[in-house]
């Protein structure tokens, strides 16, 4: 038997399995016409490499269901929900602030698609610096009375990274319940370095954990959520994650930009309910519905809060469709700041309706890419919008991190999903949609401040581009749906 043979054989072999997995993207898992078109593409083009990337990059978790309580306490808590739907459709919700009547569509699609509850009794902080955000963090960790729980998706093994575990290690040797999750590709800590807070007492989960600490098969969906729930009281929901790179120590990067919040009241408890959900997923541990987990808030405002999240497991990629609300609800002004920008379809041709129809469009990323095909793409889409009329900020102080949307200076959106597929589809994410004119304007006049630090991409700009960036561009682009 020939070598000849042999390799004509295993090429054949490859070929069939390119064709099979081709016939299951078609047929089982009814993918998106351009990511199958691009799947199909991928593994005809480069057999046996396609094959594998396919086998780590593209599980279909949409026929599981994934995360449910069984106790009934949550069931409970949760049939109070379509009492408040009930409410709102029949007018009998009583908005603190008369024109959120106008977004009470908004509202809805979130509980209904969501299980969203809307509350009105939050206080939000904005923060935007990482030194601003890690100080307060460590500072109400210090005085936690009851419990802390926290969920990142990147732990980096510096500085940050060892302040965190020290302090959560000291909480947990004073008797506060401390749980910790990591995305298990973002976490870049060793197993000893748990072993100080595990033996005092804390937890520590992996979510989604390698197999054989060499090969993770849910490569492609990750936990990109940042939450972090304080005694049930207190609660962080943003963009940052730990890492001295974030508090603009990193010289390659240099000052880094993010936005993230502070919250205080019962939108805390719905903060609480993602983390119980994915600490279930994790460890395997389902925690009881208590006042210990959900206590009367004991500080309360007045800003309109839902807390949102997405999956791979649910196909109605809940934070896009909000988005996309937002975005065809706009009247006067759309504000975005997201650090990728690769829309599909439907929120590209809603920008695009947006902006030929006399709103002003503006979207700020990134001009230091820290994945240059994401980048490469990003910038491709963005020359489609400037094109026609949206006002594109490249951001040159140094990376910009921040998941933000505000319209009409009364709503707005802040969290973990990006502007792009991977966010709407891939990855799991949590956003908080803040009905309040005060957050709004506070978000819109960052957005205006941080223009001081970018450069505004203009159609003859782009237009002057070089062959070699058309290139980058149109082979990102080919791409973009696996990015």
């Amino acid at each position: 038997m020939t070598l000849q043979f042999l390799s004509f054989n295993f090429l054949t072999l490859l070929y069939i399995l390119d064709i099979l997995i081709a016939f299951t993207i078609i047929f089982l898992e009814r993918k998106n016409p351009t990511s199958t078109l691009v799947w199909i593409l991928f593994l005809f083009l480069l057999p046996g490499i396609g094959v594998l990337f396919y086998l780590l990059l593209s599980q279909n978790f949409m026929r599981k269901k994934m995360f449910a309580f069984q106790s009934p306490e949550y069931k409970r808590y949760f049939s109070h929900l379509s009492k408040e739907i009930e409410d709102i459709k029949e007018g009998k919700l009583i908005f603190n602030n008369p024109e959120l009547a106008n977004y009470k569509d908004l509202i809805l699609l979130h509980q209904n698609q969501s299980k969203a509850y809307f509350s009105q009794n939050n206080q939000v902080e904005i923060l935007t610096d990482g030194i601003e955000k890690f100080k307060e963090l460590f500072r109400q960790i210090k005085e936690a009375k009851s419990h802390v729980h926290i969920l990142y998706f990147i732990v980096k093994r510096d500085s940050l990274g060892e302040q965190l575990i020290n302090i959560l290690t000291e909480k947990a040797r004073t008797g506060v319940e401390v749980r910790l999750i990591i995305d298990a590709l973002g976490n870049k800590l060793l197993e000893k370095d748990f072993e100080p807070l595990i033996n005092a007492g804390g937890k520590v989960s992996l979510f989604f954990p390698s197999f054989l600490s060499l090969v993770n098969l849910k490569i492609n969906y990750r936990n990109h959520r940042k939450l972090v729930i304080i005694d049930g009281q207190i609660g962080f929901i943003g963009g940052f994650n730990v890492g001295n790179e974030y508090l603009g120590l990193k010289k390659s990067i240099g000052y880094w930009r993010d936005t993230h919040l502070l919250v205080r009241g019962s939108a805390v408890h719905e903060m609480q309910i993602r983390f119980l959900l994915d600490w279930k997923i994790s460890s395997a541990e389902e925690l009881t519905y208590s006042l210990k987990y959900f206590p009367q808030p004991a500080v309360t405002g007045q800003t309109g809060i839902q807390i949102v999240s997405c999956g791979p497991e649910a196909p109605q990629e809940e934070i896009k469709q909000g988005y996309l609300k937002m975005i065809n609800s706009a009247k006067k002004n759309i504000y975005i700041q997201t650090p990728y920008f690769i829309p599909d379809e439907s929120i590209q041709e809603a920008l695009k309706i947006a902006v030929l129809s006399g709103v002003d469009v503006r979207i700020m990323m990134p001009n230091k890419p820290d994945h240059p095909f994401v980048y490469w793409a990003s910038y491709s889409f963005i020359g489609d919008l400037v094109k026609i009329g949206v006002k594109a900020y490249l951001y040159e102080k140094g990376f910009l991190h921040a998941k933000t949307i505000v319209v009409d200076d009364i709503i707005s959106s802040v969290g973990t999903a990006n502007f792009d597929i991977r966010s709407f589809k891939l990855n799991f994410e949590v956003n908080a949609f803040l009905y309040d004119r005060e957050i709004a304007q506070k978000l819109q006049q960052a957005f205006e401040q941080d223009m001081l630090d970018c450069t505004l991409l203009t159609f003859e700009k782009y237009r002057k581009r070089s062959v070699l960036i058309q290139f980058k561009e149109s082979v990102s682009r080919l791409f973009s749906p696996l990015l």
